[in-house]
């Protein structure tokens, strides 16, 4: 164990040859039996049932273990103040016994609910009308881009139904919210994650091929963009765009819910951090003051931001990722590309030929910005640019694949990424990044969603032999770790290639459900048919 140890210390570094770095991950592992698989599958299909929340659920889904409930009182639901707050009762009314509805009291938001944030008291699950799947464990609500792995693995599995009650929430929180919600609580009132809202849509409309609910959604999508290319969501002066969280000072959620052993939140670890290291990845006293031993208000919007990104702590801006807020980030941007060219396409099915030209315009821009900014040459990865210094980042992360996955890199730039594979793999598949910080989006961790998006855009450029050896890798760690527990997970060590998980930052469990690891599994292993 120890030699493996160090071997992992020492490739992450940069100190092996490429040659043997190269021959060590991309050595093939077979996939399991199909017995054992099965028994995944069969788990998988399960637990769709077991993470859906509907209203029949509302007394399961309004309990928050991420926040403080004082005990003998009703659970706060509420509801957008553009909503019809009596069309609502009466149906909860309908759809709920009275045992169950003494125990939640329905509360109507203010007009602008992110102005008056602090009004806000206790905070709350926000109503959506339809069905929804939760991700598992701590997280009980609906999550942004969670959401769209779900979706597709409920579109695997043959759930059109529940797959498009989803999006028709998403797009309600366009409507009502003027984005989608990081999750449908009062403290993510502030923030969005990563933009996936068109390519869910488009995902649903491929089995339905509805043309009426289609035109529908554009006013939405097109809206939802908007709230990612205005202020305060551009990035400088390049054209592209950024993370920013709209909220001010602590997360809510942080404080009450990512305490260690020991009782200390998050930021006191942060704290701790600062007065025993000497920070020289972005200027240190932006974010914290060490004759007061406190944290500022930029740092709380930074970490605020980084949470929008939906990466959480990681030290890929600099340490807990709170320079977030001043780099134009690789994965969001390839991301709002894909929402272009999805409006492009949705346009011209619709028959609107020049709105379609329109996006596709905004589209190619965005590639051009992207390759003056983003694209390093010679190192032959995506980087993410610090737009407030002037230089682009030199940390590499999995989100390099996210352009080869919207199709936006060059055949060139696509064999570039693809021949650093090597850079990420590791036995169980691919590592988030090339860094051990003590934080759960570095390595030695790998995650769900990004195997899908490197997986995928490894094959739409033709490199299947890569694309097959990761799968294999994901599935049979998958396998052999639900085999000793039981479960489905979150997040999982892709060096040791088990759910196992020690990390220093952030929330420190390791959550059972898993939505996405599930939705990822059944589709990688459906693209290997």
């Amino acid at each position: 164990m120890r030699f493996r140890a160090v071997w992992l210390s020492v490739l992450l570094l940069g100190l092996v040859p490429r040659l043997q770095a190269q021959d060590r991950v991309a050595c093939q592992v077979p996939l399991p039996s199909v017995e054992r698989i099965e028994a995944v599958r069969a788990y998988i299909r399960q637990s769709w049932d077991v993470l859906t929340r509907s209203h029949r659920d509302l007394l399961a889904a309004v309990q928050d273990p991420k926040i403080e409930h004082e005990p003998g009182t009703p659970w706060p639901l509420y509801i957008a103040a553009t909503e019809d707050s009596v069309a609502v009762w009466h149906r909860l009314q309908q759809e709920l016994p009275d045992s169950v509805l003494q125990q939640i009291v329905l509360r109507v938001l203010p007009e602008d609910p992110v102005a008056h944030l602090d009004e806000i008291h206790p905070h709350g699950l926000l109503y959506l009308p339809e069905p929804y799947v939760v991700p598992g464990g701590r997280f009980n609500e609906m999550y942004g881009w969670d959401s769209y792995f779900i979706v597709v693995g409920l579109l695997r599995d043959g759930r059109v139904d529940l797959a498009k009650a989803m999006t028709d929430n998403h797009l309600y929180q366009v409507r009502h919210y003027g984005k989608v919600l990081n999750a449908n609580r009062t403290y993510y009132l502030t923030r969005s994650q990563p933009p996936f809202l068109s390519a869910m849509v488009l995902a649903v409309y491929a089995h339905t091929q509805d043309r009426d609910w289609l035109a529908a959604a554009v006013p939405l999508i097109e809206r939802y963009y908007a709230y990612w290319t205005t202020p305060p969501h551009l990035a400088g002066e390049t054209g592209l765009s950024r993370y920013y969280d709209l909220g001010e000072g602590p997360a809510p959620e942080v404080v009450a819910g990512e305490r260690d052993a020991q009782g200390r939140t998050h930021y006191d670890r942060v704290r701790e951090y600062y007065r025993m290291h000497e920070v020289t990845a972005y200027d240190e006293s932006l974010y914290y003051v060490a004759e007061a031993d406190s944290l500022t208000p930029l740092f709380y919007k930074g970490d605020r931001s980084m949470r929008e990104s939906g990466f959480d702590p990681s030290n890929r801006f600099g340490p807990f990722s709170v320079d977030i807020i001043h780099y134009a980030p690789v994965g969001l941007n390839a991301l709002l590309y894909r929402m272009e060219t999805d409006l492009a396409r949705i346009h011209e099915i619709l028959g609107d030929t020049a709105a379609a030209a329109a996006w596709r315009a905004r589209a190619e821009a965005r590639r051009e910005r992207v390759d003056r900014y983003l694209w390093d040459s010679e190192r032959g990865l995506y980087f993410d640019y610090n737009f407030r210094t002037g230089r682009r980042s030199d940390y590499v992360f999995a989100t390099t694949f996210y352009p080869l996955w919207v199709g936006m890199a060059s055949p060139e730039q696509a064999a570039r990424v693809a021949a650093n594979l090597y850079l990420l793999e590791a036995p169980g598949g691919l590592l988030t990044s090339t860094h051990i910080s003590g934080s759960q989006w570095d390595a030695p961790y790998g995650w769900a969603p990004l195997y899908l998006i490197a997986v995928e855009g490894l094959r739409r450029y033709g490199y299947d032999e890569a694309a097959d050896r990761l799968t294999a890798k994901f599935v049979s760690m998958i396998v052999e770790d639900f085999e000793r527990t039981g479960v489905i997970l979150e997040k999982y060590d892709v060096v040791q290639r088990r759910s196992d998980v020690a990390l220093r930052y952030g929330y420190t469990s390791n959550e059972i459900g898993f939505g996405w690891t599930n939705a990822v599994f059944a589709e990688l292993l459906a693209q290997m048919d």
